[in-house]
């Protein structure tokens, strides 16, 4: 809209506020009109076809009650002493009886249009009397065969409606009417065989539209079609015939679209015969009139439209010629240009542009301003003293905080880039703002969950008890933003800006304190007495070991619970002493197995690399669960093997596991392949590992699916398969639950660390 002049505009306005209601009008009143007409001709169509029907099972009535009225008289019993046809020709008399039968089997094709031929068959002769053959053998007429299939559904004393072809190819439509012993003793069958054009010109509509009529009956045949060469087919073949016979009303009329025609049918089910009689319309033809009627409404409202467009152009130009002249003039004056915008977009577009350069040169000055403090403080922080940093941090004393995000391996594991690039800045806002005043604070990000404070104070008040409350409210305020502790580390004083790099490293020394103190302290920089040297109690290495060879397992947590309080009293004691002790201890303890033959890479597949997973752990409780488990594990172990014995079905399982888990894996075949049963299986692993099967296997996939996940470039569904994974989702769930992380975390988290 913004390079639309006002005077386009209010004619679109005009426009539309005209236009758009008188279309939507029509289309809704032409929509009715459809709808409407439609729905009248759809019940006019319905009326027809019920009258046809009327018609049909009218005249098919008729001829029915006339076969009943001639089997009720007493001419049938004159023939029915003979069998044959000789004896038949024995006699005039017996001839003249026959011929009786016929001239009455005359009279009732006369009394029904439409009539081909009809006969009437003695029950055990061997001839017919017909009207179109007269008098002869069963040789020399058609075969008769048909009349038990057609009378095998009959019910009641009722003759049956079965529509054929004679051996001629005549469609007809033949009533077959037993004689009963109500009338009669005389026992045979009298055929009406009604041409099926006879039927067809009682269904056929002289209706403008129609596209074909057909009669169903109650098996599904085609009784009588407008197309010959359907009948006697399977009705439910045709177009939605299906529809209509199952449809739950007995008549009524939908609408289809066929080959892009759009047509009616409409359908009506006789009581009488059990038959569905069926008309189809053709929508286009029956509606031709609605459509020229709408295609006129349609002309006229657009000639209404048309008017009424050129009465808004003249009404806009009246309205807009005060706003243009004042524009033109301010463009004249003012040199605002754009002579083909808006001239109110035009104005509000200059001062609208002033606004956003004066906001985006006052957002790029405080961005640069940012950065220039950011990049002082980490220059300051590798030691480089700039004039800027001097200016930035005026006062005599300088001190580091470094505030440490408590596992972080967790917390990355459970929050996106984006999540955690947001975290950033709430930390860094938080560190700056509930400090003292009597500071002067910047805080940067450090990478690996670490943030820089640097501290500027120029009095002694602002050093002690003011920055250590300042600094818990920090780490509350952190917990509460993250969900996360935070252990915070302060560095001592300094009075000299080039001495702020050895602050930095006496505060990362303090946050590594937390191996001792636990996580989310406020830890202060101590200075290490002179000459202290690592600590490691060999004593206790040496006992730990025998107890785990002897299989003793509560002497040996007694003396890890011993290790830890031994380390927790040393005074002094520092992190790289206590990882050094945990690491020997392990170290020691995978040798003395190797030396006496125990596959420590089977005993410890599950847990990975066992350095790599002390140096990840931050406090000594960590350490000491860790430490306690693997031994327990270990003693389990070891146990389980001496008993195993000669068996070694230990053995076997293990091997069957690690040769087979990139498989499917079915462990009661499994169990059949080692020759044991499934459950004595179950219990002979849990006692080895103390793991269940399903455990132990995905153990292994997980740890095989790391190393493809380092070694590969390979996609992580492709990874799943490999390991044995039938899907991405289980893997994934599998690979948090062992890792604490998804597989592409894991990959991100060692990408970055290399």
């Amino acid at each position: 809209m913004k390079r639309i002049p006002l005077l386009l505009q209010l004619v679109l306005v005009l426009f539309g506020i005209m236009a758009v209601p008188t279309a939507i009008l029509t289309w809704y009143s032409g929509e009715q009109m459809l709808g409407n007409s439609e729905r009248a001709i759809a019940d006019s169509a319905m009326a027809g076809l019920n009258a046809s029907r009327r018609l049909n099972e009218t005249a098919l009535s008729h001829l029915a009650q006339n076969a009943v009225r001639l089997a009720s008289t007493q001419v049938f019993d004159q023939i029915r002493r003979y069998e044959t046809f000789a004896e038949l020709n024995a006699k005039y008399s017996n001839m003249s009886s026959a011929l009786s039968v016929l001239g009455e089997l005359l009279n009732l094709n006369h009394r029904v249009d439409g009539v081909y031929a009809s006969y009437f068959y003695l029950e055990g002769a061997d001839y017919v009397i017909s009207t179109d053959k007269g008098i002869t053998t069963l040789e020399r007429y058609a075969d008769i065969g048909w009349m038990d299939e057609a009378l095998e559904g009959r019910r009641g004393i009722s003759g049956v409606w079965h529509a054929r072809r004679l051996e001629s190819g005549i469609p007809v439509v033949s009533y077959l009417f037993p004689l009963s012993r109500l009338s009669t003793t005389t026992r045979g069958v009298i055929v009406v065989n009604l041409r099926e054009r006879q039927v067809g010109s009682y269904l056929q509509s002289s209706e403008r539209g129609e596209q074909g009529y057909m009669l169903i009956d109650e098996d599904g045949r085609v009784v009588s079609h407008r197309d010959k060469g359907l009948l006697l087919t399977d009705g439910r073949a045709l177009p939605h015939i299906q529809d209509v016979l199952s449809s739950s009303k007995p008549q009524g009329h939908a609408f289809y679209t066929q080959a892009g025609k759009r047509l009616l049918y409409t359908w009506s089910h006789s009581k009488l015969f059990d038959w569905w009689s069926v008309q189809v319309y053709s929508v286009d033809e029956l509606m031709t009139s609605t459509y020229k009627l709408q295609r006129g409404i349609i002309l006229i409202t657009a000639l209404v439209i048309l008017v009424g467009t050129v009465l808004a152009v003249l009404l806009a130009a009246w309205l807009s010629r005060p706003i243009r002249s004042l524009v033109r003039v301010m463009r004249d004056k003012a040199g605002l240009g754009g002579a083909n915008r808006n001239e109110l977009v035009a104005l509000g577009s200059a001062f609208g542009r002033m606004r956003e350069e004066q906001e985006e040169l006052r957002e790029r000055l405080k961005e640069r301003e940012h950065d220039t403090h950011r990049l002082a403080v980490h220059n300051l922080l590798r030691g480089e003293v700039t004039e800027q940093a001097l200016a930035m941090f005026p006062q005599r004393s300088y001190a580091v905080a470094v505030a440490a995000i408590d596992r972080y391996r967790r917390y990355v594991s459970k929050h996106s880039p984006e999540t955690r690039s947001y975290h950033r800045y709430l930390v860094i806002d938080a560190c700056e703002s509930l400090l003292p005043e009597c500071l002067r604070v910047r805080c940067v990000y450090q990478g690996e969950g670490s943030f820089a404070i640097l501290l500027n104070a120029a009095s002694a008040d602002c050093k002690d008890e003011a920055i250590g409350e300042a600094m818990r409210r920090v780490r509350e305020r952190v917990l509460e933003l993250l969900g996360h502790s935070v252990t915070i580390g302060v560095s001592a004083w300094t009075d000299a800006a080039s001495g702020v790099p050895r602050r930095l490293d006496e505060a990362l020394e303090a946050v590594k304190q937390r191996m001792i103190r636990g996580s989310g302290c406020l830890i202060r920089w101590e200075e290490p007495a002179s000459g202290e040297k690592y600590v490691y109690p060999a004593h206790r290495e040496r006992r730990i070991v025998n107890y785990m060879d002897a299989g003793d397992l509560p002497r040996l947590l007694l003396e890890l619970e011993g290790l830890q309080e031994e380390i927790m009293a040393a005074e002094g004691i520092s992190c790289d002493n206590i990882l050094f002790i945990y690491n020997q201890l392990l170290g020691a303890t995978i040798r003395h197995l190797r030396e006496h033959n125990v596959n420590t890479t089977r005993m410890y597949a599950g847990r990975g690399n066992v350095y790599s997973a002390l140096a990840a752990m931050e406090t000594l409780d960590e350490l000491h669960r860790y430490t306690r488990d693997f031994f327990t594990e270990t003693v389990r172990y070891l146990a389980r093997e001496r008993g195993a014995g000669d068996s070694g079905y230990g053995d076997k399982i293990l091997r069957y596991l690690q040769t087979h888990y990139g498989e499917e894996i079915v462990y009661e075949e499994m169990a059949r392949t080692i020759g044991i049963s499934y459950s004595y299986m179950r219990k002979i692993f849990y006692e080895l590992t103390g793991k269940s099967l399903i455990e132990y296997t995905n153990m292994l996939r997980i740890e095989q699916a790391k190393q493809l996940l380092l070694d590969t470039d390979w996609t992580i569904a492709r990874i799943a398969a490999e390991v044995g994974y039938a899907n991405v989702q289980s893997f994934n769930r599998f690979f948090r639950k062992f890792e604490g992380m998804p597989p592409s975390g894991y990959k991100a988290v060692k990408a970055s660390s290399s």
